[in-house]
């Protein structure tokens, strides 16, 4: 099925060249003492660059929809009032938004290659490692809640939910800061 509306598809935009061309002919004055075989690789040359040209236009509108929802999709993830990673199966960060790295009191650029267990507190290292295993191994949004080290006298209550992308074999994380949500 797929092949038919290939098929279509090339079909209706040779159309659609040719009928360009033609309008281009008559508009322009053509040479006719050329010899058969000539004119109909002209007209074959014309007619594909044409068809290049409309899908040259195609693939360039494509491309700045494509532009438009990443620049959205940054934004909605850069931005978001949540804290988000993405972990390896190790829990090496390899993304995380600003406000990950806000909630950690870190550069996001410092943060990316750092192993995300060695920010938890002690008590909690139980907690988390328990859930990374579920995570892991459920193929279900889990949660749990840690305490995260931010320096030796400052501490993140955190809520945190992950979710395993199999085929990448990386977690993502949600994290919220409990005592900004019971305010």
């Amino acid at each position: 099925m797929e092949e038919n509306k290939k098929m279509t598809d090339a079909e209706a935009l040779r159309r659609k060249a040719e009928m360009l061309f033609r309008e281009k002919e008559i508009n322009a004055d053509t040479d006719t003492s050329q010899e058969p075989e000539i004119q109909k690789l002209m007209h074959e040359l014309q007619v594909h660059q044409i068809e290049l040209q409309m899908q040259n236009n195609e693939l360039q509108i494509a491309y700045e929809k494509m532009e438009g929802a990443l620049k959205r999709f940054t934004l909605l993830y850069d931005f978001a009032p949540i804290g988000h990673f993405t972990l390896d199966c190790n829990a090496t960060i390899i993304e995380l938004n600003f406000t990950a790295a806000e909630m950690l009191r870190e550069r996001r650029i410092s943060l990316l290659g750092s192993n995300f267990k060695i920010m938890i507190c002690e008590q909690s290292k139980p907690v988390f490692n328990d859930f990374y295993k579920r995570v892991f191994s459920s193929n279900r949004t889990e949660s749990c809640d840690i305490v995260i080290c931010i320096d030796d006298a400052t501490f993140l209550n955190a809520h945190i939910q992950g979710i395993v992308i199999s085929e990448e074999n990386q977690c993502l994380i949600s994290m919220l800061d409990l005592a900004q949500l019971r305010q």
